[in-house]
């Protein structure tokens, strides 16, 4: 198959050539679900007129005034179901539990169906990019609605609304790209925070939705806004929320819109806020923000945490702040970005983006690193370049999509110890992609989802192919589909543009 050469158009036609490929041994269907879940009108949809999914309950009284925003519905549904699978129930902030977007659960149905996977239910979303959280049978979804960044809380099983909470938004791209989030909640028992796309903080209550406590990030810490606002997910250490707030002295806010390279830090690159009271109890680096989230682990006994900042990697102690190294990596273009989460396997390090350097693996230690390989930045053949998505790391192999445009986009297989291209598939766009039993779930940015296996040493797709339709056989997920699929309980949960889907991957025992 050729690689595209014009835009879009080209990107999409590679698509639907290789997908026809695959429709050839079975169909791109859907079911529907069999019928409509009881509850409120616009608490779950199934084919009919879309609609603005607010609270399923009315206002408890309670008032959000002390953090200037509100909260409606307070109505407690309980727990989700156990596992049907060997992993928890839980997917409680971005790439979940082992913040690497693996799933520990087992059974799933593979080959799929002919006519595709039984859709359990689907939503209208508001604005945004993200896909949401799940603890406690939970789901958490972060949307913009008109002027108002809204937390929903809903029933993981149903769709169905539990509480909602609002605040006011005026973020504005400056590359017209959405005004809505970026981040996915961050659940913690009793508490869920959000970073908003504006830079507003909030700790709120999981069991009402009420506010515990705020910070203005862009305004405590002079952060410039950055070219498509906020949109690192913050990750918990014991008692501190880690951030990556990335701010800037009094005299950056001179600098003209979008002229990054004329921004200085301030010392606040990362900082670290008590998780129950907002207090800030620590802040390093003079690293401006990228859009890769934060990432911790445990290395040879000593708990480390990982920060692609927007100049380059930092390694940081996260109970102290003490910073190990810093290492440059970014493309020298202004307009590039860092937006992959690094990817920790032992005392190993793989970072990786798409507008320049390509990738780099790291072996850390107290106070340093030695390089285990990088991308030559002068060559044009990379190893693995991926834009925002993050690339999952199996049995010795990184798999993930390479490529900054749809059109030249390619989901590659690549050597984790020597940075050696194993496979590259072509015509699958930036795709994200999901491990659970052996398989990889890849999400088209068209909406197509691809089972395939875990194989270094072929792309090995099963069909069919699933193409997400309602009764009225219309596309349930929409361009862009930028947020990797979650799975929880046996439920595959996937977001387009403006509508998310609740599948049954795992069939109930």
């Amino acid at each position: 198959m050729r690689r595209a050469a014009n835009g879009l158009v080209m990107g999409q036609l590679l698509l639907a050539m290789l997908l026809a490929v695959l429709w050839l041994t079975g169909c791109g269907g859907s079911q529907p679900p069999a019928s409509s879940q009881p509850g409120p009108a616009g608490a779950n949809e199934t084919g009919g007129q879309d609609q603005d999914h607010g609270a399923s309950t009315t206002a408890d009284g309670t008032s959000a005034e002390a953090a200037g925003s509100s909260s409606v519905g307070a109505n407690d549904s309980g727990t989700g179901s156990a596992a049907r699978g060997a992993g928890p129930a839980e997917w409680p902030t971005f790439l979940g539990p082992t913040g690497d977007n693996k799933s520990t659960e087992t059974g799933i149905t593979a080959p799929w169906p002919a006519d595709g996977l039984k859709i359990l239910w689907s939503r209208e979303l508001g604005i945004s990019y993200g896909i949401g959280s799940i603890s406690q049978g939970r789901l958490y979804q972060f949307d913009r609605f008109g002027d108002n960044a809204r937390l929903t809380c809903m029933d993981a099983r149903t769709g169905q609304d539990i509480w909602t909470f609002e605040y006011p938004t005026d973020y504005e791209d400056l590359y017209q790209y959405n005004g809505g989030p970026r981040c996915s909640p961050v659940v913690d028992g009793e508490r869920v925070y959000i970073f908003g796309v504006e830079g507003m903080l909030h700790c709120l209550r999981t069991s009402d939705g009420q506010p515990e406590w705020k910070v203005d990030t862009a305004r405590q810490f002079g952060v410039v806004q950055n070219f498509f606002g906020v949109g690192s997910t913050p990750v918990l250490e014991g008692d501190l929320l880690i951030v990556m707030v990335g701010g800037s002295p009094a005299e950056s806010k001179s600098v003209a819109p979008g002229q990054l390279d004329q921004v200085t830090g301030n010392g606040s690159g990362i900082v670290a806020f008590d998780k129950r009271t907002g207090e800030v109890k620590y802040q390093i680096t003079s690293e401006l923000a990228s859009y890769a989230s934060l990432k911790s682990a445990t290395i040879n006994g000593r708990r480390w945490c990982f920060a692609f900042c927007r100049g380059g990697l930092v390694g940081f102690e996260p109970a102290t702040g003490r910073v190990d190294f810093e290492y440059p990596w970014r493309a020298r273009l202004l307009e590039s970005v860092n937006a992959s989460t690094p990817v920790v396997v032992g005392d190993q390090v793989l970072i990786s983006e798409t507008y320049g350097p390509g990738s780099s693996l790291l072996q850390v230690k107290p106070g340093g690193y030695d390089i285990v390989w990088r991308d030559d930045e002068n060559s044009r053949q990379k190893a693995m370049q991926t834009h925002w998505n993050t690339p999952i790391h199996h049995q010795g192999y990184l798999y993930g999509s390479s490529g900054r445009h749809t059109n030249d986009a390619e989901l590659r297989c690549v050597e984790w110890a020597t940075g050696k291209v194993m496979w590259s598939e072509p015509g699958l766009t930036r795709s994200s992609l999901l491990y659970v039993d052996n398989h990889f779930i890849c999400l088209t940015e068209y909406g197509q989802l691809v089972l395939l296996k875990a194989n270094p040493e072929k792309f090995e797709p099963l069909p069919p192919v699933m193409e997400l339709t309602d009764e009225r056989g219309r596309n349930l997920l929409k361009y862009p589909c930028w947020a990797a699929p979650i799975l929880v309980d046996g439920r595959l949960y996937v977001r387009g543009d403006d509508r998310l889907v609740c599948l049954e991957l795992i069939p109930p025992k």
